[in-house]
């Protein structure tokens, strides 16, 4: 079942990221499904920390992104999505490649959703899992 209220592709996430952080960090949309979307980060000198491992902190920025971006989609006409909550639990470090995020609902309420977000190395190991709650705004 498709959840998006909003057209969304990924030329389309990737043209409102143009010139932020997600750019900055070398962080590619991937695909827009009917109930998920998924990206990647490189793991180079923008996204390493000084052990050569990447950064606990981007692999929240790519997952607060991906649910996010989730959220913001799948919220009705007028309505915005902002960030109330985030965790992450770093499971497998990344020294090399790619790591790839893929985000699904948990919860699409009226006031607020729930997205998981799984960040997975190329060896297709789980690096990262993540949850994030977005509180969904009413037109002002």
């Amino acid at each position: 079942m498709r959840i998006w209220k909003k057209p969304v592709s990924v030329a389309e996430l990737t043209a409102i990221h143009h010139d932020t952080a997600v750019a900055h960090l070398g962080i590619e949309f991937l695909e827009v499904g009917d109930d998920f979307i998924s990206a990647r980060v490189p793991v180079d000198t923008r996204t390493k920390q000084p052990y050569g491992l990447l950064h606990g902190g981007v692999s929240v920025v790519l997952a607060e992104t991906l649910g996010s971006c989730g959220a913001a989609f799948s919220c009705p006409e007028g309505h915005r999505a902002v960030g109330l909550d985030i965790n992450a639990n770093h499971l497998k470090s990344a020294i090399s490649g790619w790591v790839t995020g893929v985000a699904r609902s948990v919860h699409i309420g009226r006031t607020t959703q729930v997205w998981q977000i799984d960040l997975r190395n190329e060896a297709g190991e789980l690096t990262c899992v993540s949850r994030i709650t977005m509180a969904v705004l009413a037109p002002r």
